[in-house]
């Protein structure tokens, strides 16, 4: 890998790693998706960067994001939760991830997982965009704001569209790597696919 990677991850190695190993390779595990699911929504006004700090923080927090676990925490662990410096310690987003935890598991009994649920957005193969510059990228599209809708309907919270896209885009749902960067299409994205 090189400098021609996208830019947005430049300037922290942690980014980097990300990005090279992670970001935009299509993800099918349910354990995964909802780790990225509860983070992009504790990311809501912060940065990417800022959450990927604190990224062993939350798998401490929320039990590894055993959904399971997540889904019977009550108002004590929200309040243990509150004095951890190992993640954002808000409220709202503390006690959506609980919620989100809930419903997830509403959407595995009706689809058997939600691998199956979230993919059937994309009708179950990645959207391999041609972007150019990071200014193609854009915030939101149809199908997130589809999404968005969806996922609130069904008890989810910090489930905007942005933050459905930046999901979509972290899970592989769609390639928003530049065209001139090497992860764009390598036998991960394409072998995931």
């Amino acid at each position: 890998m090189n400098d021609s990677r996208c830019s947005w991850c430049h300037g922290d190695e942690l980014y980097t790693q990300y990005h090279d190993t992670e970001w935009g390779i299509p993800c099918h595990n349910d354990q995964k998706l909802f780790e990225f699911l509860i983070l992009e929504g504790a990311q809501a006004g912060l940065s990417w960067i800022t959450i990927l700090k604190r990224r062993e923080g939350y798998r401490k927090a929320f039990h590894q994001f055993d959904v399971q676990q997540v889904a019977r925490m009550t108002d004590p662990d929200i309040e243990k939760l509150m004095q951890d410096a190992g993640i954002i310690r808000n409220r709202l987003k503390i006690r959506s991830a609980i919620n989100n935890a809930k419903a997830f598991i509403r959407v595995q009994e009706e689809f058997g997982c939600f691998s199956q649920y979230l993919w059937s957005f994309v009708n179950h193969q990645p959207i391999i965009n041609r972007r150019q510059s990071m200014s193609d990228v854009p915030a939101t599209t149809d199908i997130s704001d589809r999404m968005s809708n969806d996922l609130k309907k069904r008890g989810f919270s910090f489930v905007g569209s942005t933050i459905c896209y930046a999901y979509m885009q972290a899970m592989g749902l769609v390639n928003d790597h530049l065209v001139t960067c090497p992860s764009y299409l390598t036998e991960k994205v394409i072998a995931s696919a």
